[in-house]
C-alpha cells in the first residue's frame, strides 16, 4: 500500500435503551465509567442515553473493522452491565418521554440556549475522519464532495421507525437533524478565509455556541489534521461503517487529485442541494436520486455504481477496490438499515421485532 494512502478514522453514535422496551436509557455516564475502567474511551453526547465511540487511525480498512467490530462487542457488554442494551440505530424506534441532556456545562449551555432542540435530540450518526494536508485543502475538499454527500446518507440510511410507527422516510434523522441552524448540507466555500469568516458570525448571531456546533455534513474538524464528513445515519453494523469509510476516503483521494490538477469544483445550488438531501432521506437507497452536476434523475444505485467507477482509481491506490464492491454488493442483496426495519416491522407489526432486527445487527461480525 502506498504511503501516500490518507489515514481515516471513524467515529460512531450508539443508543442506550432498555432491554425490554427499546426505551432510551439516561445512563451513559454509568456505561462510560464502566468503559473507561476496561480502557475504553467514551465520548459522552448531548442526552444522557447517548454515547459514541471514536476509532484509532489507519491506513488498512480491515483493520479498522476489526477495531469497530471490538468496540461495538465491548461497549455493548459494558452496556449490558448497567441493565441497557447499544443499538446502532439513528433514532428511537420506540415510544419516549424527552431526552435528559447530559449534566455537563457545555451541554447544558446548549439545553439553554436552544430549548426543544436539545430535548428531542438523541439522534445517532456516523463521522468519518481523513486526513488531508491543512484546514484549507479540507475546505476545497468539501466543496468537492458536496454534491455527493446525500448519496452517502441514501447507503446508511438506518432511521425508517420512530415513535413505534413507520416515518414514511428511510432516514428520518436527516429530518430531523436539519432543524439545527448549523446542521445539514454545508456550502460552497471559495476558501478557508470565507468558511471561518462564516461561522465567525454564526458565533456572533448566537446561531451556534461555539465551533463545535458547526454540524455541517462536510467540514475541517476542529480537533484533527482531517475533512470530517457527517452526512450519514450511524449504519446498522460495522461492517457498513468500514465501507461508508472507504468510500469517503477514496472520495477524498479523487478530490484532492482534482485539486492538484486545478479542476474546480462544481458550484451546485443550495436549493438543489437540499432536494437532494430530501430524496436520500425519503427513499433511501431503493429510490431515485439526483445527479446535480449533469441534472437528471437516477436510481441512488446506479449513481452508487456511477461514484464507485469514478473513484475506482482512488480506490484502488487505497486497497479497497475488493473490499467496496463486495460491501455493495452485500447491502444490495439484504438491504441497509431501513430496509431491514421495515422488513422487520412488516412482518408481524410489532415494534419488538424491529428493536431485535436492530440489537442483532449491531452485533453482527462482533461475538
Amino acid at each position: 500500500m502506498s504511503a501516500h494512502v490518507p489515514t481515516v478514522g471513524v467515529e460512531e453514535e450508539f443508543l442506550l435503551t432498555d432491554p425490554e422496551s427499546g426505551a432510551p436509557a439516561p445512563k451513559n455516564t454509568l456505561v462510560a465509567d464502566t468503559a473507561k475502567k476496561a480502557g475504553i474511551d467514551l465520548q459522552l453526547e448531548l442526552t444522557s442515553c447517548q454515547v459514541e465511540t471514536s476509532s484509532t487511525v489507519h491506513s488498512d480498512i480491515g483493520e479498522l473493522l476489526a477495531e469497530l467490530r471490538t468496540a461495538r462487542r465491548r461497549v455493548a457488554e459494558c452496556a449490558a452491565e448497567h441493565d441497557t442494551r447499544l443499538l446502532a440505530v439513528a433514532v428511537p424506534p420506540t415510544v419516549f418521554a424527552g431526552y435528559p441532556v447530559t449534566d455537563t456545562p457545555r451541554y447544558q449551555r446548549i439545553a439553554h440556549s436552544f430549548g426543544m432542540l436539545a430535548h428531542e435530540q438523541g439522534l445517532c450518526g456516523c463521522h468519518v475522519h481523513v486526513a488531508v494536508p491543512d484546514r484549507e485543502t479540507a475546505v476545497l475538499v468539501g466543496n468537492h464532495m458536496r454534491p455527493r454527500l446525500p448519496l452517502l446518507l441514501a447507503l446508511t440510511a438506518n432511521s425508517a421507525i420512530y415513535r413505534g410507527s413507520e416515518t414514511g422516510y428511510a432516514s428520518w434523522r436527516s429530518i430531523l437533524w436539519r432543524r439545527w441552524p448549523s446542521a445539514g448540507p454545508p456550502p460552497y466555500f471559495s476558501s478557508l478565509r470565507e468558511y471561518e469568516s462564516t461561522v465567525a458570525m454564526m458565533r456572533a448571531s448566537g446561531s451556534i455556541l461555539d465551533n463545535k456546533m458547526v454540524y455541517w455534513d462536510i467540514r475541517p474538524s476542529e480537533t484533527f489534521p482531517t475533512v470530517e464528513v457527517r452526512v450519514s445515519d450511524v449504519p446498522a453494523t460495522a461492517a457498513e461503517s468500514a465501507l461508508l469509510a472507504a468510500l469517503i476516503r477514496g472520495m477524498v483521494c479523487t478530490a484532492l487529485e482534482a485539486i492538484a490538477h486545478g479542476i474546480p469544483a462544481p458550484a451546485v445550488s443550495g436549493d438543489i442541494l437540499r432536494a437532494a438531501y430530501w430524496n436520500a432521506a425519503r427513499s433511501g437507497l431503493d429510490g431515485n436520486g439526483l445527479d446535480l452536476v449533469a441534472g437528471r434523475v437516477v436510481p441512488h444505485r446506479d449513481l452508487l455504481a456511477e461514484l464507485v467507477d469514478d473513484i475506482a482509481p482512488a480506490l484502488r491506490r487505497c486497497g479497497d477496490h475488493t473490499f467496496v464492491t463486495e460491501g455493495l454488493a452485500a447491502i444490495g442483496e439484504r438491504g441497509n438499515g431501513a430496509r431491514r426495519q421495515l422488513a422487520a416491522m412488516h412482518r408481524r407489526h410489532e415494534i419488538a421485532d424491529v428493536i431485535s432486527e436492530i440489537a442483532d445487527a449491531t452485533l453482527d461480525g462482533c461475538r
